[in-house]
């Protein structure tokens, strides 16, 4: 056998199922090594799809996803998939081609120093020199990949080493990955007599919470205390949205009611909390003068910040953690005043369903189109924000009854993810609707891969918002100076864009037909377009009414 022929084994031993990527000369012994596999090679149309497919497999499979490109300008494409995968903690191992060996040290033809290039925006980069290393660089990608906080990894095959004869003693190395440590029993008990002694405690709950698989813990926690909690954008679904016990989700830049509640707190639980998508500072912005108590419950210890100096860092599986707090605070007297938090979540109702019984024609408010998107959805199908104006409105009017059934990239945030990443979805949960949400700028930053799509028969349902401007962009320049620069361009028509690509396409512009369009798309047997010119005049009346929240809290 060759290195590629090994390193494909190596891939088979740590249980990739599908590799996303795009051919070129020097990764062609690589793809006829694959081509012998049990692995399918998902061709793409662009490698920063392909990196986007890659991304959301391993989000919903908590198994690395894996994309391939060839040297050069093809690696230089994974660029912006990966960087998003290592900020949003997604495990992700990409392999890239590179020119042959003996040449690595000169200018020449397509090479440039890509380990060197992808080392900030991944956990992990190496290349491949000798077949003898293989098995030990696979597995190190894959278990690093995996080890919390997750994120992406490299590994650089040059040509030549590719086509390298490997000897037949060369073998995978066994798959494992070690357990979770065990969170201290005092610092817990600890954290537990803070909890009790406060009279208004909230959790907020981050990305950790679902890539741990402690949510159900933290359920029963809150369930049994009585406690609230708000989840970050990538961590809804981490609390049922029909618990008494589930404040929604914090993340928008101005202040909303759960950023009020925990400004009313006096004590705040922060599990599995990561701050690429939310800063403390904007729910502690005194930091040290703060009166507030902090308890850090996460697999690791505390990032460094002046709005987050926790009073009890509670590390290690956080699961154990929730379930001996669980264990102790139920069976002791406590004094709780939640009247505040009882009252937030009865006004993010009022809220929520403020736009219930409206039919629109013409321009559709975000808030109508996503009432009708969760008629259409069961609490298991998976909903797929891009980068927009859009993703704020996902973020707060959308809600889940399980993780992994909302995504939206917050800590990276590229646009163009959703498309690709749906198909990606699809192929993790093929049983399952897929819906992408996009805006029309980020739709069209990675629309050739509808075709994938198309080819592949992932029969997803994407669902375009219409403005004709980068909306979000918008919003934020008027907010903040008053007006806005030229943000301005022109649509294809969508649906005859989905038609070409052999898609089933529709343009709806009044509210009454989205749920029947809805149910044709996902039931029409292809992969499905629906487009709707969107009321954005919503988003500064959404600025006005937070102006508000916060003035009358």
């Amino acid at each position: 056998m060759n290195s590629a022929e090994l390193l494909v084994k190596c891939l088979e031993n740590e249980g990739v199922k599908y590799i996303f990527g795009l051919p070129g000369e020097e990764n062609a012994w690589l793809l006829m090594a694959l081509e012998q596999s049990t692995i399918r090679f998902i061709l793409c149309r662009h490698e920063q799809g392909a990196a986007f497919m890659a991304n959301l497999y391993g989000r919903l499979t908590g198994n690395p996803g894996v994309c391939l490109s060839t040297l050069g300008p093809g690696a230089t494409n994974l660029i912006t998939g990966i960087a998003d995968a290592n900020m949003d903690r997604v495990p992700l191992v990409a392999i890239i081609a590179q020119a042959d060996s003996h040449r690595l040290h000169k200018e020449g033809h397509q090479n440039i120093d890509l380990v060197s290039l992808f080392k900030h925006i991944t956990k992990r980069s190496c290349t491949i020199f000798h077949p003898d290393s293989i098995p030990e660089i696979t597995r190190k990608a894959f278990k690093t990949a995996r080890e919390e906080k997750p994120g992406a990894c490299l590994i650089e095959l040059p040509c030549d080493i590719a086509s390298m004869h490997a000897e037949s003693r060369l073998k995978p190395l066994r798959a494992e990955n070690p357990g979770r440590p065990l969170p201290d029993r005092d610092l817990i008990k600890k954290a537990a007599t803070h909890i009790m002694a406060s009279n208004n405690p909230i959790i907020i709950a981050g990305n950790g919470v679902i890539r741990e698989e402690a949510y159900r813990e933290l359920r029963i926690f809150a369930e049994k205390t009585g406690i609230g909690v708000t989840s970050t954008f990538m961590a809804k679904g981490a609390v049922s949205k029909c618990s008494e016990q589930n404040l929604f989700t914090i993340g928008l830049e101005a202040e909303d009611y759960e950023c009020m509640a925990i400004k009313e707190a006096d004590l705040v639980i922060a599990a599995g909390y990561d701050f690429v998508e939310y800063s403390p500072k904007k729910w502690n912005p005194d930091g040290n003068d703060s009166h507030k108590k902090i308890i850090h419950i996460d697999y690791l210890p505390a990032e460094t910040d002046e709005c987050y100096m926790p009073n009890i860092e509670v590390t290690g599986d956080i699961s154990e953690a929730f379930r001996i707090l669980t264990s102790i605070i139920s069976n002791s007297e406590t004094h709780f005043d939640l009247s505040f938090q009882h009252e937030t979540r009865k006004k993010i109702i009022k809220d929520l369903e403020s736009h219930k019984s409206i039919n629109q024609k013409g321009l559709i408010s975000p808030q109508k189109i996503i009432l009708e998107i969760s008629k259409a959805m069961s609490d298991k199908d998976i909903l797929i924000s891009d980068v927009g104006a859009h993703k704020l409105w996902i973020a707060r009017y959308f809600h889940t009854e399980n993780p992994r059934t909302c995504f939206i990239p917050n800590g990276f945030c590229p646009m163009g993810f959703a498309l690709p990443g749906a198909v990606g979805a699809k192929i993790a949960c093929p049983d399952k609707k897929i819906i992408a949400v996009c805006g029309d700028g980020g739709f069209l930053m990675n629309m050739q891969e509808m075709e994938t799509a198309s080819r592949i028969g992932a029969n997803i349902v994407v669902m375009v918002w219409e403005d004709g401007e980068f909306g979000l962009i918008k919003w934020k320049q008027d907010n903040l100076f008053g007006h806005h620069t030229d943000l301005h361009f022109n649509n294809p028509d969508f649906a005859d864009l989905a038609r070409a690509f052999g898609w089933y396409g529709k343009r709806i512009t009044d509210s009454a037909a989205i749920s029947e369009e809805l149910y044709k798309a996902f039931n029409c047997g292809k992969p499905a377009l629906i487009s709707i010119p969107v009321d954005y005049r919503e988003n500064m009346k959404l600025s006005e009414h937070l102006r508000d929240i916060s003035k009358t809290n």
